[in-house]
């Protein structure tokens, strides 16, 4: 799969690059969007979801977002809040996919393509669960979905599942008033748990294949 796999880098490298870009271009709404946050409301809420939705191809400090929404607007309209702008990052990233799949099938031989869209209709929904609280990985991981024969449902099932626990988190960090002094014990407490998803999703998996 050789193809294949330097197909994935390129197009983790592109991510990269949108991401340098955007860093670069020093957008004072992309390095610190908390004023806009701070002012709460319903535009602050607009402006949440809609740079949430904007960090499948810009460098949006979502964990900055999660937590703003999280003291703005408590523990369960922040998580939906989050929520949303996480499931539209998601559905971009997948649209993307499946709009640039014609690309993957220039680059990629047919035989390589069909050995990575076995292997993503297996286990793709459980590589996006698990890779949705990682910035650059989350990202591919639902282009290269997108571009394969998993479905819509089951890949916003999986975005939902995976981005559910760090929305939470997050905004429970904000509403309990941790902020970002506990962003470091709150980010690692959802990488613990979308491991511990992804061990539970191959279990089920596996015993699902047995079975059949």
């Amino acid at each position: 799969m050789r193809h294949y796999l330097l197909s994935a880098a390129a197009v983790l490298a592109l991510f990269l690059v949108l991401f340098l870009v955007g860093e670069a271009a020093g957008i004072p709404l992309l390095e610190d969007p908390t004023p806009w946050l701070e002012r709460g409301g319903w535009l602050s809420a607009a402006v949440g979801v809609s740079l949430l939705a904007l960090d499948v191809v810009l460098p949006i400090p979502s964990n900055v977002i999660m937590i703003a929404h999280g003291a703005l607007f408590g523990m369960l309209v922040g998580t939906l809040l989050s929520l949303a702008g996480s499931m539209l990052a998601a559905a971009a990233g997948f649209w993307i996919g499946r709009r640039g799949g014609r690309l993957l099938a220039l680059a990629v031989p047919a035989d390589e393509r069909a050995q990575a869209n076995a292997w993503l209709e297996r286990w793709g929904a459980l590589a996006i669960v698990v890779s949705r609280p990682l910035p650059l990985l989350a990202e591919t991981i639902t282009v290269l979905a997108g571009a394969s024969s998993l479905g819509w449902g089951r890949a916003m099932l999986a975005a939902l599942v995976g981005s559910l626990p760090p929305c939470l988190f997050y905004a429970w960090a904000g509403a309990a008033s941790i902020g970002f002094e506990g962003d470091a014990l709150v980010f690692g407490t959802v990488i613990l748990l979308g491991v511990l998803i992804g061990l539970v999703g191959r279990q089920i998996e596996r015993s699902r294949l047995a079975k059949s």
